[in-house]
């Protein structure tokens, strides 16, 4: 009876143990929850931002491409500098992306959310020009990534990691405030024409779950990356004038029987014409004539060179044909067939491919379709010169008859190229598709500097070519004037055309 006694209570002793222990258990359980609810929180809203200031350089990035519908020019012709022409360090361009909601505008954006960062890395700026951002004028109406500004500035050596400065090549010791290139390989302070350097940094505010705005910036290094093609077209051409060919698809090659000067010439020369090292074929066959004799088609290229002409200008050689020089060893003409060319790079498919290539990846503008005056007021109004070097892609047919003025770059024509002696043409052109060449103005006296590579890989009807690659056509009038095709691989090498802009670099910078 007394043991019971002293029982007494200790059920009700465990059970308020046990009930303490479920509610500290409990209690931990909450904040716990509390805690990852406001990681996950935190964690969704630093994602939310880093990818609108992601979305913020992505835009600037692809708005560079002269192939954007939304290019910066087009918003603001002044946005930048001509093609070719650097921008200077100094000068600011902002694309602002205002949410009227939150009482921002174009006007405002700035003072609301200052750039800091510029006073950090940069002296004053010389110039400041702003455009609005495509992000909330996408076709499919669904807001765009929520930043609210992105910065575009040319870079110098000494502002390199974030004003720190760096010396680059050619490593010279100085630490310049010239701007800064790209060769396709590394960072220089050697002025590259169309491969300037650009630092894209974007700022992106957004709410977060404790009521505060998260922020972040995000920067790049960008410059236009080289679009890689075959040796033969880039760092080792064959011939200043190739042409396709194949057992029954022969090539067609009739310079003007009446131009006394009209040669093709393998001898190289730099951009400024002053005789160079390494010389090509004047006039190279290549494609697949495995099993069969390519002679009988070099030897109807070179019937299509006059063998005497007569009267001026100027007085006529004894034979044109001995105009066709190039690798010293051969005999005059200088025609041969391309043994060296590579046999990966022989059907119809291989060789459209590297105009499909161009057409899909490069930086380029494109000639619309029409007349001659159409297509030739377009050409004129890229302003092309040795500083503003372009790729231009003619996809269908060419004709520049009674356009005097110089290109600069890479020509590629998929259909027939209508050629007009008083155009030079410094850099690449490429015929490739139908593979015709031929003119229907004869006047003046100018040149193609660089290289020209004549392929047949359509039908008349644009089909690709099957079996072997199709027969080259580069065909003048016998009244044609003008001095020819000249192999400069300096041209060829300045003509190499750019793609995207390819990100050199990328950090966040903290806040």
């Amino acid at each position: 009876m007394r043991k019971r006694r002293k029982e007494n209570g200790v059920a009700l002793l465990i059970s308020i143990f046990v009930l303490l222990l479920i509610c500290v258990v409990a209690i931990a359980m909450i904040v716990a929850s509390s805690t990852e609810t406001s990681l996950a929180g935190n964690y969704r809203s630093s994602t939310n931002v880093y990818y609108a200031a992601l979305g913020g350089v992505e835009e600037a990035r692809g708005r560079l491409l002269r192939t954007s519908p939304d290019y910066v020019l087009k918003a603001d012709a002044q946005f930048l500098p001509a093609p070719g022409i650097p921008l200077n360090v100094g000068d600011r361009r902002y694309i602002l992306n205002p949410n009227p909601a939150l009482n921002e505008n174009m006007g405002n954006m700035l003072t609301l959310y200052p750039d800091n960062e510029y006073a950090i890395e940069f002296p004053p700026p010389n110039s400041t020009r702003t455009i609005a951002s495509v992000s909330p004028n996408n076709a499919q109406g669904i807001p765009g990534p929520p930043f609210k500004w992105v910065r575009i500035n040319a870079v110098s050596e000494q502002w390199l990691r974030q004003g720190q400065g760096q010396d680059v090549a050619p490593f010279d010791g100085t630490v310049d405030t010239t701007p800064l290139f790209y060769d396709g390989t590394t960072l220089t302070d050697t002025p590259s024409p169309g491969r300037q350097v650009l630092e894209i940094t974007a700022l992106a505010v957004l709410p977060n779950a404790s009521g505060q705005s998260s922020q972040k910036l995000l920067q790049y290094l960008v410059a236009p990356g080289p679009l890689t093609l075959p040796p033969f077209l880039s760092s080792a051409p064959l011939a200043a004038l190739a042409l396709s060919g194949s057992p029954g698809n022969s090539p067609a090659f009739h310079a003007p029987a009446n131009n006394a000067v009209y040669a093709v010439k393998g001898d190289n020369q730099d951009c400024s014409g002053t005789s160079a090292a390494n010389p090509v074929a004047a006039i190279g066959l290549f494609g697949d004539y495995s099993g069969s004799s390519y002679n009988s088609d070099l030897s109807g290229i070179v019937a299509g060179i006059p063998t005497s002409v007569g009267g001026p200008p100027p007085p006529p050689p004894p034979n044109p044909q001995q105009n066709y020089t190039g690798n010293p060893p051969h005999p005059l003409p200088d025609v041969e067939y391309l043994s060296s060319f590579p046999s990966n790079f022989e059907t119809p498919g291989q060789v459209d491919a590297i105009a499909q290539n161009i057409i899909q990846n490069a930086d380029a503008v494109f000639v619309p379709a029409g007349s001659s005056a159409t297509q030739t007021a377009y050409l004129t109004s890229l302003g092309m010169s040795p500083t503003n070097i372009m790729t231009v892609i003619a996809n269908g047919d060419l004709d520049i008859s009674n356009w005097s003025h110089n290109g600069y770059g890479l020509l590629l024509v998929t259909g027939t190229f209508t050629y007009d002696p008083d155009t030079n043409w410094n850099g690449i052109v490429l015929v490739i598709g139908q593979g015709v060449v031929n003119n229907s103005q004869n006047g003046q006296y100018k040149q193609i500097n660089g290289a020209m590579f004549v392929a047949k890989t359509r039908d008349a009807g644009g089909s690709l070519l099957t079996g072997r690659i199709g027969g080259a056509s580069v065909a003048f009038q016998d009244a044609m004037q003008g001095n020819g095709i000249r192999y400069s691989s300096c041209w060829v090498q300045k003509a190499q055309p750019t793609g995207s802009y390819k990100i050199l670099s990328f950090h966040e910078i903290s806040q």
